[in-house]
């Protein structure tokens, strides 16, 4: 990983481990620097417990011959259902053969029932003069023709149960066919939700080993210092601050990319509430006077190159929202370089600049700019490093109703609990100079 996403790694680990803060709690109670010790916390490997690329190459493989079928299956599915749906199929031909055979039977029903009706008619005009025999005759006739109705309607009846025992078969077929479709199409879903996340996961882990592959080759000795001047050391919510960070290249060597980096923490007067989202910090170059906010990375654009001796002077601001409650902050400032021959280095170490936060509508009062921690820059080249010294930030609060130093915990042990734990392990950095 980057050196630059492992000093934002650092400042995130330090801002959510408030079991570790409350420790730190007597070093701030007390005006007097504490001793600071060197330690070597455990390394653990970053790959531990993961999967290799060799194996997620195997589970995107076989996600990809998953879900290839599954578009072969729901493909098949939907050539099925279509031919379903055409009138050739066997069971679409019952259908017509059934509706052909009630149609005759509807047919003769209508003609047997014309024959009843013909029947009763010749009885009726049957003359006085008509004989015995004829009455009989016609009677007779008028039975037939009744019976020969019943028997046409009994037909038509079974003709027409016909039909829809063949319709419901055909139906049933094209609805089955078409549950097929649906479950393919889910399958086929699933399958590519599984195919990507294989995919992304393969990517990320390439991505993972080019990195740390493309590990820089150590300078000599460099200095990059980066130092905040200007920021006072109580800012009103609602209100915003300008101030100055200077980049400088202390070294005999040109620097050809130096990225600046910045991070503001702060708390309510517990310490223990976060109110990130409140503060905010932007940017601006010398060369222009629009304010950029700090990226996510907390990364500002790189200065390209930084002569040997020389210095950029960044303008920031700081700008706290009117709903923050009273409470304190700290801004982080660092720095890295990456040179096109292939070496890099910077100050892993977070200076730390500390300030209260009135509350909103506080009147301005005028105080000192805030100081970082006395001790020395750490102005050495990064390459592993172990037992990273902690970096406290010093300074007392002022008369504002904090009962004790406990409310500075999450500020001052930013980069004392991050880097002394053993964030700043395996520094690289990527020779492109990308901001990644």
């Amino acid at each position: 990983m980057t050196f630059r996403r492992i000093l934002a790694t650092a400042v995130a680990a330090a801002v959510v481990t408030p079991v570790l803060l409350i420790s730190a709690t007597p070093a701030l109670a007390d005006d007097k620097q504490p001793t600071r010790t060197q330690q070597t916390p455990t390394r653990q490997s970053s790959t531990q417990g993961k999967p290799s690329i060799a194996q997620l190459e195997l589970a995107a493989a076989a996600a990809q011959a998953v879900y290839d079928a599954a578009v072969k299956a729901e493909t098949a599915a939907r050539e099925a259902l279509s031919a379903l749906l055409s009138d050739t199929t066997p069971l679409a031909v019952a259908v017509k053969t059934a509706q052909g055979v009630a149609a005759e039977a509807a047919t003769a029903k209508t003609e047997a029932d014309q024959a009843v009706v013909d029947a009763k008619a010749a009885l009726a005009e049957l003359s006085d003069t008509a004989t015995d025999d004829e009455r009989t005759a016609a009677a007779a006739a008028v039975t037939a023709a009744e019976g020969a109705a019943v028997t046409a309607g009994e037909a038509k009846d079974e003709a027409d149960a016909a039909v829809v025992k063949a319709m419901d078969a055909r139906d049933d077929e094209r609805v089955a066919a078409a549950t097929a479709v649906t479950l393919a199409q889910e399958a086929t879903k699933e399958a590519l939700a599984d195919k990507t996340a294989a995919d992304e996961a393969l990517a990320k882990a390439k991505e993972e080993a080019a990195e740390e592959d493309d590990e820089c080759v150590s300078a000599s000795e460099p200095r990059l210092t980066t130092i905040i001047t200007g920021l006072p050391t109580t800012v009103v919510a609602g209100t915003k601050v300008d101030f100055n960070l200077r980049v400088t290249n202390g070294s005999d060597e040109t620097m050809d990319e130096v990225l600046p980096f910045a991070y503001v923490h702060a708390t309510d007067r517990s310490g223990l509430d976060a109110i990130d989202d409140l503060v905010h910090l932007q940017w601006s170059s010398a060369s222009s006077s629009k304010w950029k906010t700090v990226d996510n990375k907390h990364y500002m654009d790189a200065i390209s190159p930084l002569k040997a001796g020389a210095h950029v002077d960044v303008k920031m601001r700081l700008t706290v929202d009117a709903s923050a409650p009273a409470g304190n902050g700290v801004t982080f400032v660092a720095g890295d370089y990456v040179n096109d021959d292939g070496t890099c280095g910077g100050n892993p170490d977070l200076e730390g600049y500390e300030f209260l936060i009135a509350a909103a509508g506080s009147k301005p009062v005028k105080t000192d700019d805030t100081t970082p921690s006395t001790t020395q820059p750490n102005t050495s080249d990064i390459t592993t490093q172990t037992g990273a010294s902690a970096r406290p930030v010093t300074g007392t609060l002022a008369a504002t109703g904090s009962s004790s130093a406990t409310s500075q915990l999450a500020l001052a042990s930013g980069a004392a609990v991050a880097i002394g734990a053993g964030a700043m392990f395996a520094v690289r950095r990527r020779r492109t100079g990308t901001h990644a």
